[in-house]
């Protein structure tokens, strides 16, 4: 059963996740910027037996009243992590991260190494080829579009979603403020942290999708060359978002990767 938590982050914001599973190790998942914390149902209802899950719902995404944009930052949303880890009085926990989220992984680690035992960092990059100019040529779009609802069905159409796909990606994108999302989108593609790879001691595992186009291949392989250990993997068939394109596979992977990251 899938329950939703609430958490308050450092700088004031209240923060919501999606909570299964009531013991075993911690797993905590963060979503992408078209994402919201429903992203990661699949990977809660497989991964709730045997783990306290938990999908953090990134300020801005509509759960709760939409902060300052001021506050929809990087550091913002790994403030959102910490609350919800405080909340469940969870002092260690394995983190998964799908595309922003791999990107909050960077911050997290940045803040807080010490709560981390294991990265899973998939669709995602440490530094984006044209950052600046990728971040305001979407956020000219959706000034453009002059709604979220105009934005998200202009560019879902470009993602070649399947049908079974379409629908909950516009509800997804769709509950998201315009102020939020245009500090979102600059928060998700204007870091760098390639020099921070290299610090990375937690056990470490990288995947991509074989049909990503927005963070491809190349961007996991400069992650995983960066971070001593990682282990690569790419989903076949899947896009961007590969733990919902591919679930079986993703969690195949994941669940064999966290056994291996368990502590000793």
């Amino acid at each position: 059963m899938i329950a939703t938590m609430w958490g308050q982050a450092s700088d004031g914001p209240l923060v919501a996740a999606r909570h299964a599973g009531g013991s075993g190790p911690a797993i905590v998942f963060v979503h992408g910027v078209g994402s919201t914390a429903a992203a990661w149902d699949d990977q809660l209802r497989a991964f709730g037996d045997t783990f306290q899950c938990f999908a953090v719902e990134l300020r801005g995404n509509g759960a709760a009243k939409d902060p300052d944009p001021d506050l929809i930052t990087r550091v913002g949303f790994a403030n959102d992590v910490l609350a919800i880890a405080d909340a469940a009085g969870i002092a260690q926990f394995h983190f998964v991260g799908c595309s922003l989220g791999g990107v909050v992984a960077f911050e997290l680690w940045r803040q807080a190494p010490e709560r981390v035992i294991s990265l899973t960092l998939a669709g995602t990059f440490a530094a984006y080829p044209g950052a600046q100019a990728h971040a305001r040529a979407i956020a000219d779009d959706v000034r453009a579009a002059g709604s979220m609802d105009a934005f998200t069905r202009k560019r879902v159409a470009r993602l070649n979603l399947p049908p079974d796909r379409l629908a909950e990606t516009l509800e997804q994108m769709g509950r998201k403020s315009v102020p939020s999302y245009l500090a979102a989108t600059k928060a998700t593609w204007t870091g760098d942290y390639r020099a921070l790879l290299g610090s990375i001691t937690a056990s470490t595992l990288v995947v991509c999708g074989e049909l990503d186009t927005v963070a491809p291949l190349v961007l996991s392989q400069e992650i995983a060359l960066g971070i001593a250990g990682a282990r690569l993997e790419v989903i076949e068939g899947a896009g961007h978002v590969c733990n919902v394109d591919r679930p079986q596979e993703f969690n195949a992977l994941l669940r064999s990767f966290l056994i291996e990251s368990a502590p000793v």
